[in-house]
C-alpha cells in the first residue's frame, strides 16, 4: 500500500526538506535537525564531489560540527555515483541513525536521490564500466537538444522524466539502451528493485519565482566573491576537467571558460546566475509533478523559525 506521499504505509522513515537551489533548504533543515536531534542526508548529486564546496553550497566544517551529515565528499569529480548507489548508501544511513535514536532528516534539491527511497528502481543489468564509460563520454559531446531527440526516439515512455532529469539522467537512459539492446522501461518491468519503499514525511519549500531569482542572484555573487574561481583552479590543477562528471555542473563549466580567456568574471558569473535560474525552474517543475498530494508546502518567505515549526508539525502528526 502507498501514502500519501508516495511511501509505503506505516511510520515515516525519515523527514524530506525538499525544492530548488536557493530556496533555503540548508538552513532549515540545520535547524529542524538541531530541533529533533537529528543527521542530516544530502539529497544534492553534486556535494558528493571531492573539492566542489563553494560552487555546490556545501555546507561548512562549522555546521558539519553542529549537526551529522551524511552524502557529502564521497567520490573524485570524475568518478561515477549513481541514483542506486545513493538508494542502497541512503537505506544504510537511515538505519544507522534510526539505531542511534536520531530522526534522518533528508534535505537537497535532487529528486531522483528522493525518488529511489519512495520508489526503489530497479537493480541495472550488467554492462561493461568500459564500454559504458568511453560511450557516455561520446555521447556527452553532443547538444542537449540531441540527446533529448534520441531519449524520446529510444525510451518514449520515459523520455519527460529522463530530460527533466537532466544530461546524467539521458545518458543513462541511452548507454542503457545501447548496451543492453532494451531501454530503460523495458529492464523496468523486468528487474528486480533496489529494496523496499521507505515512508517518509515530505515537505517542499516553495518560493515566489521573482524572490528565488534574487537569491540566486546574492548566492552566485557571494560564490563568485568567496573564490568559486580560485577553487576550480584548484581542480583543474589536479587534472579534471568539463569531461568529468562533476565538472560539468553549474559554475564549475562557465568559471573553467573563464579561466581559459573566453569570457571575463562578469561575464561568467552573469552565466552562471542565468543557469542556475534554469536549473531551478526545473527543479520545481520536477518536484511539482512527481510528489504526491500528501507532500507539505512550506512558505520559504516565512521566518525561518515559522518554516521550522510548520516541518515539525508535519513530522509529529505522520509520527504520531
Amino acid at each position: 500500500m502507498t501514502s500519501a506521499n508516495g511511501s509505503t504505509a506505516g511510520g515515516p522513515r525519515f523527514l524530506a526538506i525538499v525544492g530548488p537551489t536557493g530556496a533555503g533548504k540548508t538552513a532549515l533543515s540545520l535547524r529542524v535537525a538541531r530541533k529533533l536531534g537529528g543527521e542530516i542526508i544530502s539529497l544534492d548529486s553534486r556535494q558528493i564531489y571531492r573539492g566542489m564546496d563553494i560552487g555546490t553550497a556545501k555546507v561548512s566544517p562549522a555546521e558539519r560540527a553542529l549537526v551529522p551529515h551524511h552524502g557529502l565528499d564521497l567520490r573524485n569529480p570524475d568518478q561515477r555515483y549513481s541514483a542506486g548507489e545513493f538508494g542502497r548508501d541512503a537505506r544504510r544511513w537511515i538505519d544507522a541513525i534510526e539505531r542511534r535514536g536520531r530522526v534522518p532528516v533528508l534535505a537537497g534539491g535532487t529528486g531522483f536521490f528522493l525518488r529511489v527511497l519512495t520508489e526503489p528502481i530497479f537493480r541495472e543489468p550488467p554492462m561493461d564500466p568500459v564500454e559504458r564509460r568511453a560511450l557516455e563520454d561520446l555521447l556527452a559531446g553532443l547538444p542537449r537538444g540531441e540527446l533529448e531527440r534520441w531519449v524520446r526516439r529510444f525510451d518514449p515512455e520515459r523520455a519527460e522524466i529522463a530530460i527533466a532529469g537532466g544530461c546524467q539522467r539521458m545518458l543513462r537512459v541511452l548507454s542503457i539502451t545501447i548496451l543492453t539492446g532494451q531501454n530503460l522501461s523495458w529492464w523496468h518491468v523486468r528487474h528486480p528493485t533496489e529494496g523496499n519503499a521507505l515512508a517518509g514525511t515530505i515537505c517542499l519549500v516553495e518560493v515566489p519565482r521573482d524572490v528565488l531569482d534574487e537569491r540566486i542572484r546574492r548566492r552566485t555573487a557571494e560564490m563568485v566573491r568567496g573564490g568559486l574561481a580560485d577553487e576550480v583552479a584548484r581542480l583543474i590543477s589536479d587534472g579534471y576537467g568539463r569531461g568529468d562528471r562533476g565538472m560539468n555542473a553549474v559554475g564549475y563549466r562557465e568559471i573553467e571558460d573563464h579561466l581559459a580567456g573566453k569570457l571575463t568574471l562578469r561575464e561568467a558569473e552573469e552565466r552562471i546566475r542565468v543557469a542556475t535560474r534554469r536549473y531551478a525552474r526545473r527543479q520545481y517543475t520536477w518536484f511539482r509533478h512527481q510528489l504526491g498530494p500528501g507532500t507539505v508546502r512550506i512558505d520559504g518567505t516565512a521566518s525561518l523559525e515559522e518554516q521550522a515549526s510548520a516541518v515539525l508539525d508535519a513530522w509529529r502528526g505522520c509520527a504520531e
